[in-house]
This record gives C-alpha cells, structure tokens and sequence, in this order.
C-alpha cells in the first residue's frame, strides 16, 4: 500500500512562513520550538522529527537532568554521612532533587521514545530499530549514528498529514 508523497521541505522555514504543521519535521528549528514541539507531539509515534528538532530536545534534557544532579549533589553533601561499608550517604536536602529526577525521568520518557522514533522515521528506518538500545553498548552506538544521519526524502511515507 503506498501513499501519497509530501512535498520534502529541505531548508529552514523562515519567520514569515511560520513553523510547518505538527505533522511535518521543522527543519532548522529553533530550540524553543524544538522545545515546545516536543511537547506538543507528547505521544505522536508517527510522523518525523528533524535532526534540529531531536538534539534541541537531547540537549535541553541533557542539561536539566545535569543541574538537577548537581544540585542534589551540593545540598546532599551538607549532611552526608559515610556508612559502616564506606559509602557516603547524601543528606536529607538530596531527597527534594532525587525525587524531580524521578518525575523528570519519568514525565520525559515516553515523549523522548516517540521523538526518537520519529527522527529514525526522518531517516526513513524503522522506528523499530529504537529498540537497539536494549543492546548493551552497541545497540545505542548503532542507534547514536542512525539519529545523526540526514534526513532521506524516502521518510515522506511515514508522514500522516492531519487537518491541523
């Protein structure tokens, strides 16, 4: 079963044309759109996702997990304390910040799957292969190089153009 092709769009949109419908990747995007888009196609397995719209998203997580992290570290060591076996316990300021890592981790999990899978589908690759990085190392080496590859006019059929 084929279906009809959507004009591949290969530059950045400018500001008059406005950012292309959710359906379509939005190449060259800014990274407050890649932001908003984001969470807009929260659950959308379908479709595709730019490269700029992808490591935008990779990038932001990335730095929100990292000052999280930091601060639970910094405050954490205010009152650590070194158990019987040598490990250092973190102090009770530590508990704020390991408990909005878990609900980032778990708030982004899903919406980051779906985003990967759609920037394979740019790729014109299965979202499928999304599953390599249950093979350790390698699996998310092999996965690492399919979201850094360019976009292929050939993923046009995994979009799915809706009236919005």
């Amino acid at each position: 079963m084929s279906y009809p092709q959507q004009p591949q769009q290969t530059q950045p949109y400018s500001a008059q044309a406005g950012e292309p419908p959710l359906w379509a990747p939005y190449y060259g995007a800014p990274i407050g759109a890649a932001v908003k888009r984001f969470f807009k196609k929260y659950t959308a397995f379908t479709g595709r996702a730019s490269r700029s719209e992808y490591w935008w998203w990779t990038l932001v997580s990335f730095i929100v997990s990292t000052v999280l992290n930091i601060l639970a570290s910094v405050i954490g060591a205010a009152g650590a304390t070194v158990s019987d076996s040598g490990a250092t316990v973190p102090g009770a300021g530590a508990i704020p910040f390991y408990i909005l890592l878990v609900i980032w981790g778990l708030a982004t999990i899903i919406p980051s799957l779906a985003l990967l899978v759609r920037r394979l589908h740019d790729g014109n690759f299965s979202g499928w292969l999304a599953l390599l990085v249950l093979v350790p190392f390698l699996g998310a080496l092999a996965v690492l190089v399919l979201s850094l590859l360019p976009s292929n006019p050939a993923g046009q059929r995994f979009d799915r153009p809706t009236a919005g």
